[in-house]
């Protein structure tokens, strides 16, 4: 298992702030110690240009700015282009998976999921 640097400050995205709460726990609970949260990508992208994230955490499926559109105009701004984007949905068609990858997405993950699951994700999107 790679090594997770949980100083790292993480950005979590989602319409509905169930989920915005579940996720903080599940990280809180790996160990993160600086956890954000966006309840639109505006204002997520707001936040990112307030502040560096080491890794964002988005849903795919939102409205009016979806998480590929948040995805996208991250990587396009020279300032927030190194953000680590983990996706997430209930959505896994094999071209949605491949859209978010060629948008520049460092990982893809199924709802729902376990903390072990999150964890090897996250692993995964923080790779060299």
């Amino acid at each position: 298992m790679a090594a997770i640097d949980f100083s790292i400050p993480v950005l979590v995205v989602d319409d509905y702030r169930a989920i915005l709460r579940i996720m903080q726990s599940l990280l809180r609970q790996l160990g993160f110690k600086h956890v954000d949260q966006a309840e639109s990508g505006e204002e997520a992208l707001a936040k990112m240009r307030a502040r560096p994230y080491g890794l964002v955490i988005s849903d795919l499926h939102m409205a009016p700015v979806d998480g590929m559109e948040l995805l996208q105009t991250a990587k396009a701004d020279a300032a927030l282009k190194d953000a680590r984007f983990l996706m997430i949905t209930a959505d896994l068609a094999p071209e949605r998976v491949r859209e978010a990858k060629d948008a520049g997405a460092s990982g893809y993950m199924m709802k729902p999921f376990d903390a072990p699951t999150l964890r090897a994700r996250i692993e995964g999107a923080l790779a060299p």
